[in-house]
């Protein structure tokens, strides 16, 4: 099979996107994504997600991680989905798609700027050490200090393959609190097993998390090893948050052919 491909990344968090509408690609396995996203061997990316028609929506958006398997929502991936379907010309300035997870609306300015709607979010569980919270994917948040001197393969790992977590797998995020509206993140994804310069979700739980204590409208930014990105939210009650939006941007790379 022939592959025309495309490559985003959104805040160095990269993708292989690939245009399904007429569900020439609904038969890759998983073995064919695997390849596609390796990094020595393949394309190389973070994940690889199809762009597919949909009755109600502008577009459905269905994602999988680098190692093949369906994931759930990536909210890095959903704003360079965004960007893509108006490479394509599926929308002009505004989307509303569905993900694993539901509904989504965005909006992409000429600069490549892409606001993403991201699900209320309930039920921030608090634990000795850390926070655990579901913000489209399941996140293990730990503040701490001196993030960037981390070895994030294997600190990550231990976290995501201890015994409460190996089963069901878990994202892993260290946060560097820099001042009362700024972090810095790192995340350790599962499914890719290993560090990503950037998770969309994965920067959002965090940013929900610094502000667990103090109700109202927030607007967080957030550094990450691949750049800036900004998380607006409403915390209701310290455990319960609507109105987040994921901000950042979403660029496209370069396209090509390949074959699988």
């Amino acid at each position: 099979m022939n592959i025309h491909f495309y490559k985003y990344q959104g805040t160095g968090n990269d993708f292989i996107m690939l245009d399904n509408r007429t569900s020439v690609y609904d038969g890759l396995d998983l073995n064919q994504i695997k390849f596609l996203c390796d990094r020595h061997f393949g394309i190389g990316a973070d994940g690889l997600m199809l762009l597919n028609t949909s009755n109600e929506y502008d577009f459905e958006m269905k994602y999988y991680n680098s190692d093949g398997n369906e994931s759930t929502m990536c909210g890095n991936g959903g704003r360079c989905m965004t960007a893509f379907a108006m490479q394509l010309n599926v929308i002009k300035d505004e989307a509303r798609f569905v993900a694993i997870d539901g509904e989504h609306i965005s909006y992409i300015n000429e600069v490549g700027d892409v606001r993403l709607r991201m699900n209320d979010v309930q039920g921030l569980s608090m634990h000795e050490t850390y926070m655990q919270l579901n913000t489209g994917s399941p996140h293990y948040v730990y503040f701490t200090e001196d993030v960037k001197d981390f070895d994030m393969k294997k600190e990550g790992a231990l976290i995501r393959y201890s015994p409460l977590f190996k089963e069901e797998g878990i994202n892993v995020n260290f946060v560097e609190q820099l001042d009362s509206k700024s972090i810095f993140v790192r995340t350790y994804e599962r499914g890719v097993e290993d560090e990503t310069l950037s998770c969309g979700t994965g920067v959002t739980a965090s940013a929900l998390c610094l502000i667990k204590d103090q109700a109202g409208q927030h607007t967080i930014s957030i550094q990450t090893l691949g750049g800036a990105l900004r998380v607006e939210c409403r915390n209701l009650d310290g455990q319960n948050f609507d109105e987040i939006w994921l901000c950042g941007q979403a660029k496209f790379v370069f396209e090509g052919d390949v074959k699988v």
